[in-house]
This record gives C-alpha cells, sequence and structure tokens, in this order.
C-alpha cells in the first residue's frame, strides 16, 4: 500500500477539536464521544488512539478494538488504513457510517485479507420523542446478583447475532467480566420471569447527547409476542428520561428487528456498516 504522511495520534491540545466533530455527528458518534467526554484522548484511558490527518476538524478516526472513522475524505481515509496496516492489528471489525467504512474496509483489505462477514448495510436509528407503543413495566436494570441468570442470554444473544461464541478464546472469563461490568454499571436490562430471561438489551455506550442500545434478544420460547416492541421500549423511555437520544444500528436484513424498532417509534438517521474479522 502506498505510505502516506499525516495520519498521527492527536494530542491534548487538540481535544476540544474532537469534542466539537463528535458533537456535530451525536448520534453516529456516540460510542467514541461516550470515552472522550469522560476521559478525553489519552490513549491509555479510551483504550484507543485518535487518528488524525491535518486536524480533527478536517479527519477523524478511532482505533482501538473498533476501528471506527469518524471524518474525512477519500486521502484521509488512505491515510489511516496506511497506518492501521503499518502496526498490528488490535481490532476485531471496522465500524461507523457506511460512507466511510467501506471504502476504509476496502483498502485494508489488500493488506489483511478477507473479513469474516462484511454488513454493508446497516441502518442507524434513533428517537427522541414520545414512543408509538406501551413499554413493559416488568423490563428493569439488572442486579449484580442476576449475573449467572443474565449471562447465558447475553452469550446465546452474542452467538445468534455474531456467528462465534465470546467463551471461546478464555472460556468466558472475559465476558462474563464484561457483561458484570454493564451490570454494575447500570445498563444491562432484562424481563426477568420465574428466574428466566425473557427479554435483554444493553446501553452499550452513553454520550451527554445520546444512549445506544445494544444486545437485544428475546429468548426464542417467548418469541411472537410483543416483547421485543415493549422491552425495547421501556430501555427507550429510561434513556430518553435523561434528555438523551436512544439509538441502535441493525442489519439491513434482519426483517423482525426492523419492524420492532419501527413500532417502538424508532426511524433511520444514517447507515452504519460493520466489517467483522477473525
Amino acid at each position: 500500500m502506498l505510505k502516506l504522511l499525516g495520519a498521527k495520534p492527536v494530542g491534548g491540545r487538540d481535544l476540544d477539536d474532537v469534542r466539537r466533530v463528535l458533537d456535530a455527528d451525536p448520534i453516529a458518534s456516540c460510542m467514541i464521544a461516550s470515552r472522550v467526554e469522560e476521559c478525553g484522548v489519552d490513549p491509555r484511558m479510551i483504550h484507543g488512539e485518535l487518528w488524525s490527518r491535518g486536524g480533527p476538524s478536517s479527519s477523524l478516526c478511532f482505533a482501538g478494538a473498533n476501528l471506527v472513522p469518524l471524518r474525512g475524505d477519500i486521502d484521509s481515509i488512505r491515510a489511516f488504513a496506511d497506518r492501521a496496516c503499518r502496526i498490528p492489528r488490535m481490532c476485531s471489525s471496522v465500524v461507523g457510517r457506511a460512507e466511510l467504512a467501506l471504502p476504509l474496509w476496502e483498502m485494508l483489505e489488500l493488506d489483511w485479507g478477507s473479513a469474516r462477514e462484511v454488513r454493508a448495510e446497516q441502518p442507524l436509528l434513533a428517537v427522541s420523542e414520545p414512543l408509538s407503543c406501551l413499554s413493559d413495566p416488568l423490563v428493569r436494570q439488572v442486579r449484580p446478583d442476576e449475573l449467572d441468570i443474565y449471562l447465558p442470554a447475553a452469550v446465546a444473544m452474542f452467538i445468534e447475532e455474531v456467528g462465534i461464541d465470546p467463551r471461546t478464546n478464555d472460556g468466558g472469563r472475559g465476558y462474563r467480566h464484561r457483561v458484570a461490568s454493564l451490570i454494575a454499571s447500570g445498563r444491562a436490562w432484562a424481563r426477568i420471569d420465574d428466574g428466566q430471561v425473557v427479554f435483554k438489551a444493553e446501553v452499550g455506550s452513553v454520550s451527554s447527547r445520546c444512549g445506544q442500545i445494544q444486545g437485544v434478544w428475546v429468548n426464542p420460547e417467548f418469541r411472537g409476542r410483543g416483547y421485543g416492541v415493549t422491552g425495547t421500549a421501556a430501555v427507550a423511555e429510561s434513556i430518553m428520561a435523561t434528555g438523551r437520544v436512544a439509538s441502535l444500528y441493525v442489519n439491513s436484513f434482519n426483517t423482525v428487528a426492523r419492524s420492532t424498532y419501527a413500532r417502538v417509534g424508532f426511524r433511520q438517521v444514517a447507515t452504519f456498516a460493520t466489517v467483522l474479522l477473525d
């Protein structure tokens, strides 16, 4: 790949510009804004680097467990790809606005090889107004002592959604810790009836302006009864009650989920793409 100059880590002096860029696209940038608002741009604190070519106002990319292009023209995207190919790959996916993520992946694929899966069209949805349906009053935040009840549902969702078992590499210790952290921070929600998870979801990222829902799942024994609609509505309401926009993104081919979210009141605001890597 042609070596380009200019894609460099941003520093503390760039923080205000980074914040302005993220604030200009609050729904699409929620995953990164949540980290920057809390921890600034220190790579050790945000668990990744922010890169720019020519300054954050014109180009910005996050490189960590996910590679997330946030702003830039084609030359900036090429510079991000070049930098990513010159260091050991740490990310497990490339994700972001489709108009940025897909061109970035096309350049990376030359060096990184084929992806495990390319999800090229994922509607990014949001709602900030009164919902179109009632919410489930039995959906609530999961308690820390319910980890062993909640964890199997989280694993089942992950396998169904991503296609791999999150317990494979370390026997599940890392994933268990991740789920426990979500529960401890009050960001795991569920309806639990008689010790069984009926519905679950998490608020994966929370910025000052947006909360992004992830991991929506209904127990197969209870599907077709509307729990996905009323459960998602309950989580969205909890986000909106704090003055934030509720958002999520969904695979375009998942017609059932798209119908569910439309019934809640979610509307498309952009299109994401996700490239899953081995």
